[in-house]
């Protein structure tokens, strides 16, 4: 395992010597990460929580890490010798990956002395900002697509860690395979691709390059056909050869289209195929697409049973980053919580003060979620009484539910510093979250113009937040 502690930003680094001179590096502190709304955040799909487990448990510096800070001229002897044996001794809960997340949840949750709470606020925000960002890119696309989602991005991912770790959150939003071999031996998932155009054009002839692809994968033989001419080329050589396969022994897997009118030369190629005598065999479409491409293909009644999804997914090109942030929420003096609060000119970057827990409401009669109520870390949600929920900003916007259920959102990951969670399989965090979106109303999780899901504030927190705005961020 890489040891990553020099995976953060140097005023982290500088702040945890500034701390430890003050006499403040071992004081307990409670710090939030959570994100802000976005345009087009519908909602969002935890992940990345099992590499934030990993990088604590093996977080210390070792003696080249000491040597190069010592290099920089800015850390005092005393302070490097601290960093030499530290080692992270904290708490983290979080909700669960694959978990629907919204704008202003803490859904993670870092206690822990000072300077390592702060020392790994940088990696932490990489690891979730990242993976929860493409998770929910897969998700939306697999939604359009109804299914049948591969990842192929690697070539087109910003680095090798963003195309690995990249593979796997969107295995957790859905996706059935990946092209990316590493990832695939990483973490136990299923790879998949068959040929490039550099294939076809080595050979003399398309029909020539698709008979030596079929020897050597009878059984698992799937072309790609748009490398000169689909319809009256591509489409018919493959034919004859799943035909001469069909001879030997064997069942032709289908075909890939990369380029062109998908819809109509799926269409096209789908005719042929079933008319040839190979209803079975698949049109599986690559080339650039994403949940508004594929929405609009089926839409078109394109005739395609897989889809194979790459730069725009593992990029998440319209929307690059999350913009997940890492707050200080409360500290402890004396044993006793003090809570903190960011405050802005802007409404929407005023944090929630103070330890907080984060719970769902579900009808109890549909199963479905109701919203999200954040509460201090003290209070609990009765279910048999009825609750007035409101809006944080907006508060004469209330709605009370009755005859509901509650679920605490997140749970503890790591105490103490080890982790007290196994690490899951990803398709048992891809089957949580099919499971938990199948508990939103369509209207909150879809493409165009979704409802607002609700994420409230219970009174006594929303008391405490209005109370230290009105005293600029004062607890006394």
């Amino acid at each position: 395992m890489r040891n990553l502690t020099l995976l953060t930003d140097l005023y982290e680094i500088t702040m945890g010597q500034g701390y430890f001179n003050e006499g403040k590096h071992e004081q307990l502190a409670v710090f939030d990460v959570f994100f802000r709304p976005n345009r087009l955040i519908t909602y969002s799909v935890a992940a990345g929580m099992e590499q934030v487990v990993e990088y604590l448990e093996n977080l210390h510096f070792d003696g080249e890490d000491i040597a190069y800070l010592r290099s920089l001229g800015c850390f005092s002897e005393e302070f490097l010798a601290y960093l030499a044996q530290l080692r992270f001794t904290g708490d983290v809960v979080a909700v669960h990956e694959g978990e629907l997340v919204f704008p202003y949840e803490p859904i993670l949750t870092v206690t822990a002395p000072m300077v390592q709470a702060q020392l790994v606020e940088t990696a932490i925000l990489t690891f979730v900002n990242h993976q929860t960002l493409i998770a929910s890119k897969s998700a939306k696309i697999v939604d359009a697509a109804g299914g049948g989602v591969m990842e192929f991005g690697l070539r087109r991912a910003q680095g090798a860690d963003a195309g690995i770790y990249g593979a796997r959150a969107a295995m957790i939003g859905g996706c059935v395979g990946t092209s990316n071999v590493y990832a695939g031996k990483l973490f136990h998932v299923p790879v998949s691709g068959t040929m490039a155009h550099s294939w076809v054009m080595n050979f003399h002839s398309e029909i020539e390059a698709f008979r030596a692809y079929a020897r050597s994968f009878p059984d698992n033989c799937l072309l790609l056909v748009d490398t000169y001419d689909t319809l009256q080329s591509g489409v018919p050589n493959a034919i004859e050869v799943f035909k001469e396969l069909r001879a030997a022994g064997h069942e032709p897997k289908g075909i890939r289209l990369d380029s062109g009118d998908l819809a109509y030369l799926s269409k096209q190629a789908r005719k042929m195929l079933d008319e040839a005598g190979f209803p079975n065999a698949v049109i599986c479409a690559s080339g650039d697409l994403d949940e508004y491409s594929v929405a609009s293909l089926k839409e078109q009644g394109a005739r395609i049973d897989s889809w194979g999804v790459g730069t725009k997914l593992i990029t998440s090109a319209d929307l690059p980053a999350l913009g997940g942030v890492y707050k200080l929420a409360a500290v402890f003096e004396n044993g006793r919580e003090v809570p903190k609060i960011k405050l802005s000119d802007t409404t929407e970057k005023i944090t929630n003060p103070g330890v907080k827990e984060l719970y769902r409401l579900y009808d109890r009669k549909t199963d479905k979620a109701i919203a999200d109520y954040i509460t201090l870390g003290n209070e609990t949600v009765d279910e048999n009484r009825p609750l007035e929920l409101f809006h944080p900003v907006d508060t004469w916007r209330r709605k009370t539910v009755k005859d509901f259920r509650v679920r605490k959102l997140r749970e503890k990951i790591v105490e103490k510093g080890r982790r007290v969670r196994p690490a899951a399989p990803l398709s048992e965090l891809a089957a949580y979250f099919r499971a938990e979106k199948a508990r939103f109303w369509e209207e909150y999780t879809r493409r165009d113009m979704p409802h607002i899901y609700k994420v409230d504030l219970s009174p006594a927190l929303y008391a405490l937040k209005s109370e230290m705005v009105k005293g600029k961020g004062k607890t006394e």
